[in-house]
């Protein structure tokens, strides 16, 4: 209705002008100044209303405030991948930006952090001491923290009826419950399938879990010139087998010779089967402490060989004779005049393929005769590198036996080395050697060393968080799988013999 009498109406006015106009201007000319300026407001007024309605009818565009609603969509829409499911009949991806029941919303994530590498074994930058390492590393504080803690934890046990022993002469000795205590639903073994990985004994996973969840009754100081090694036991009814360890124990070691759990989990998967179960474990009741590994604690092995000696005495010039020789082979027994000690021939290959992919220098090389050795390392602080002169009088060390068990060796001091470049490898550790073990090497060829690595390093908890989860361990796996690359093209170059080395 206002519409059709807007229109009337403008249709009225324009008539009534163009007549008046025409009047006016009816003759040549206006007839006066007034009636020309009055013509000429006239038309702009009319000028102006046309624009007016001519704006008017023009369509706009409604204002509307944004609902708070509708911005978590506009953010999901600009931060989504959209991928259709999969359809029985193989239809194409959508890729139009439409919100329908089968599609799948993949929020961006955020950068992940930078992996840790295993302390020790990657040269470390520099960083303030724990408060509360002292001179020897969890050594002399260590045991002053234990101090400050016996009195507590006494009262705890004469609470609960528990006895407390003190040990005769080894020094100190805490005996109570510091958060170690088994529990079977929050063990820190984890192992979800119904079985074990088969590289595994059962031997191996009960250990593993006496070594990562068993009560600590007490901790020691072993008697040795390493302070910072500590015992926690439990114990057993059985005859002691020694003044250190009266029952089934546990050796604590540093933190920085965490690579000797990495150790344990590669001679299983190899088939080795040489190394002591190890395992890594916090230490509540010690503050500020990182994750330390846990040895077992062989009772067949003497005290010293746990620690530091060998049970077989060698110079490198007698190792390689003894090599050349082919002691035992067969269950042959060699010539008296020949010098072999009790050790199988095929041992020493088994040894020499274990610390070339860890770079293990210590018992064939503690000299560091075969790489450059770096001022951190053992050899340098001790001077030993500067000895290398005379090579074939080098005392080989760590070579340890059972004593039940002669013809097989048992690898002790087994911390690694992932620091070292592919242009720096110990060769010197493969010298000598004509053959490898056939389980071994086929592990390194089959291209699944690295997901069984991963999956036997998933089982332990704490070495897994330690190291930042499975993007810290896979790189320390990239370093192994390039020295078994090189390992590998070694045995070709060399016409080395992989043979069966059954037991």
């Amino acid at each position: 209705m206002t519409s059709a009498r807007t229109g009337t109406l403008r249709s009225s006015l324009i008539r009534l002008l163009c007549a008046w106009i025409c009047r006016t201007c009816g003759g040549r000319r206006p007839k006066s100044k007034r009636s020309l300026l009055l013509l000429c407001t006239v038309c702009i007024l009319y000028g102006i209303f046309i624009v007016s309605q001519m704006v008017s009818v023009l369509p706009q565009k409604p204002t509307q405030k944004v609902s708070t609603t509708e911005q978590p969509r506009n953010f999901l829409e600009q931060n989504t991948f959209y991928v259709e499911n999969s359809q029985p009949d193989g239809g194409a991806l959508n890729s139009s930006p439409t919100l329908q029941p089968n599609v799948v919303y993949i929020t961006l994530r955020s950068k992940r952090s930078k992996p840790a590498n295993i302390r020790g074994t990657v040269k470390p930058k520099k960083r303030r001491k724990s408060p509360s390492l002292g001179k020897n590393e969890l050594g002399h504080s260590v045991f002053h923290d234990i101090h400050k803690m016996e009195d507590k934890l006494g009262e705890e046990n004469h609470k609960r009826g528990t006895p407390t022993h003190k040990s005769r002469d080894l020094g100190l000795t805490l005996v109570g419950d510091a958060k170690g205590e088994t529990n079977k639903h929050q063990s820190n073994i984890r192992i979800y399938s119904d079985r074990a990985p088969p590289w595994f004994s059962p031997a191996d996973i009960r250990a593993m879990r006496f070594l990562a969840d068993s009560r600590i009754q007490k901790i020691t100081q072993v008697p040795s010139s390493h302070a910072h090694l500590i015992l926690f036991e439990m114990p057993s009814k059985k005859k002691p087998v020694s003044s250190a360890c009266q029952g089934e124990c546990g050796l604590v070691k540093r933190p920085l010779d965490m690579s000797e759990v990495f150790a344990f989990h590669l001679d299983r998967i190899l088939r080795l089967n040489r190394s002591l179960p190890a395992v890594s474990r916090n230490f509540e009741f010690v503050q500020d402490v990182l994750p330390c590994p846990v040895i077992l604690w062989d009772s067949f092995l003497s005290p010293t060989d746990n620690i530091t000696k060998s049970s077989v005495k060698l110079k490198w010039k007698t190792y390689q004779k003894i090599l050349s020789h082919k002691c035992w082979l067969n269950g042959k027994a060699p010539k008296a005049d020949l010098g072999c000690p009790d050790v199988h021939h095929h041992e020493w290959s088994k040894m020499a393929l274990f610390d070339f992919l860890l770079q293990v220098y210590t018992r064939f090389d503690k000299n560091c005769c075969g790489f450059r050795p770096r001022k951190e390392d053992t050899c340098v602080q001790q001077g030993l590198h500067l000895k290398c002169d005379d090579p074939q009088n080098i005392d080989l060390t760590h070579i340890v036996q059972r004593k039940h068990d002669p013809r097989h060796l048992v690898f002790v001091k087994n911390k690694g080395y992932f620091d070292r470049s592919e242009d720096n490898l110990n060769f010197k550790l493969l010298e000598g050697i004509k053959e490898f073990p056939e389980s071994a090497v086929s592990v390194l060829k089959s291209q699944k060393l690295r997901e069984r690595l991963l999956q036997s390093f998933f089982l332990d908890k704490v070495f897994w968080e330690s190291q930042r989860g499975r993007q810290g361990i896979e790189k320390l796996i990239d370093v192994i799988e390039r020295r078994a690359k090189i390992l590998l093209t070694y045995i070709n170059a060399h016409g080395i013999k992989v043979i069966p080395m059954n037991d």
